[in-house]
């Protein structure tokens, strides 16, 4: 049903800078803004997502065997699940009732446990290859998971002891706590829902729709359950007295994945996107179904959640991204809409509260500052700031009231460039290469446009960037013509050019 391929690359962990928020797509009747902020380990796999008791979110990496933590100001930190010497495949994951964050890890075979402090434990399950997948807190004070591989349905207290339930029809993928108190699941195979009392008893309903295979499933503000179906290209409602209600999403073959309840009062879903793209959408508790494009293509979007901000989070499979929905409330505009790294941006802004402070953040909000104004009676401003650090192709600048707490988001598209420096010699002269607007850890050729020769090749960082120590240094070729001559690079991945010159004495 499911897997891209994996790749085992381990990259490094920790603390890192803000990521670039990046990559939107504004749909202004539904007063939507969609960014990016990549993942700092390269193809890591971000699969399930949850808000976590610390006012960040929390996310399982499958490819790589790590739990994330991404921060509302756009901040990633990682730490490497302790099973994942060639083994660990991190899933669902959810908040505990003892404030830690519980996980499911498909190919370690475990349960896992990180504190917000990332303190990892992890619980060997009685089953081998038990192939656990969703997991939520039940109203016992217990968390339930699933067991796709043994179709069971567990149960483990917050000290690990950990019981199994057997007699599902099928495997079970999603995984919710109803309104009744009751665990509701999705068994993939047997295209149907499960339910289970915290006393072990079971109750299956089927859907109207055969080879459906359901998979996420959520409460809804009316008290029903809500869940996709995977092959189905629908979204389901079942009551707690399992009514069910299905409605067809409008992109064919668009996979639905992940679902939660928004701020909005409206359910919203991830499209995987095996047809038209990769998108998200939103469906009312009426069956009205609105889409959006992820800017990545392809991107795979999987898990979803609300975030303690109030918008929407969630990951994308094999666009190596955390994206972030936002409801946009106020005007927002940047002039020119592109540029280069250090290019000046003219911000105009309107529809805010009169006379509040607006300030535009450099990657999420509350990140760094990169622009402030003052709004006037009408509540409109201007004010001005250079590009900061991105990867290539348009990004989102986000900017927030301080008082009114009102939003506005504005597209710019980031192009590649290069500085060399010293930017004049004879030659000879020994030279490095900076390079900005390149895609995130993307290969970058740089050639010696006349004669045409290679000077070598560097790798960008998360922000699409290579500087300082990651610079490339070359000599300026002999032969070379005095004047004006022109480097260039090209990114392997993005086909992204850019150019920088050094003028030969």
């Amino acid at each position: 049903m499911k897997r891209a391929v994996r790749s085992r690359w381990i990259g490094s962990t920790g603390l890192v800078a803000a990521l670039w928020f990046c990559l939107p797509v504004i749909g202004l009747a539904q007063q939507i803004a969609i960014g990016e902020y990549p993942v700092t380990t390269f193809d890591s796999g971000p699969e399930g997502i949850t808000a976590g008791p610390d006012g960040a979110l929390w996310f399982t990496e499958e490819n790589m065997g790590r739990i994330g933590r991404i921060t509302v100001a756009g901040s990633v930190r990682e730490w490497v699940v302790p099973a994942s010497v060639g083994n660990s495949i991190p899933e669902g994951i959810t908040v505990g009732p003892d404030g830690a964050l519980w996980f499911t890890d498909t190919g370690g075979n475990n349960i896992g446990r990180i504190t917000t402090a990332g303190t990892i434990t992890e619980y060997p399950l009685p089953t081998s290859n038990a192939d656990p997948v969703g997991i939520v807190a039940g109203s016992d004070g217990a968390l339930w998971f699933t067991e796709s591989n043994g179709a069971r349905i567990g149960r483990i207290t917050t000290s690990g002891q950990i019981t199994q339930y057997i007699g599902l029809k099928s495997s079970a993928q999603g995984i919710t706590a109803g309104a009744d108190g009751a665990l509701w699941f999705t068994e993939n195979t047997a295209d149907g829902i499960g339910r289970i009392t915290t006393s072990g008893e079971l109750s299956f309903y089927a859907l109207p729709t055969a080879n459906s295979s359901p998979y996420g499933i959520t409460p809804g503000p009316d008290g029903a359950l809500w869940f996709t179906e995977y092959a189905g290209n629908k979204i389901g409602r079942i009551t707690t007295a399992g009514v069910i209600s299905e409605y067809a999403v409008p992109t064919p073959n668009s996979t639905p994945q992940g679902i939660t309840a928004g701020s909005n009062g409206a359910l919203w879903f991830t499209e995987s996107g095996r047809g038209e793209g990769s998108k998200i959408g939103s469906i009312t508790t009426a069956g009205v179904i609105t889409e959006f494009s992820v800017p990545t293509a392809k991107s795979g979007p999987w898990g979803i959640t609300s975030g303690p901000d109030g918008e929407l989070w969630f990951t994308e499979y094999l666009g190596n991204n955390i994206g972030e929905a936002l409801f946009v409330s106020a005007d927002l505009s940047a002039t020119p809409d592109s540029g280069a790294y250090q290019t000046e941006i003219a911000f105009g802004g309107s529809a805010f509260a009169p006379n509040e402070t607006v300030e535009i953040y450099s990657s999420g909000v509350g990140s760094a500052v990169l622009a402030s104004a003052t709004a006037d009676s009408a509540g409109s401003f201007t004010t001005a700031a250079r590009a900061p650090i991105s990867p290539y192709g348009p990004r989102l600048f986000v900017g927030v009231g301080q008082s009114s707490g009102k939003l506005g988001a504005a597209s710019f598209s980031t192009s590649p460039k290069l500085v060399v420096s010293p930017a004049s010699g004879p030659v000879g002269t020994t030279v490095s290469a900076s390079g900005y607007g390149f895609g995130s850890f993307e290969q970058v050729t740089l050639y010696w446009n006349s004669p045409r020769i290679l000077l070598g090749i560097v790798t960008a960082g998360f922000g699409g960037a290579f500087e300082g120590d990651a610079a490339l240094t070359f000599l300026v070729p002999s032969g070379s013509p005095s004047g004006r001559n022109k480097v260039i690079g090209i990114g392997g991945t993005t086909g992204a050019k850019g150019s920088g010159f050094f003028t030969v004495e």
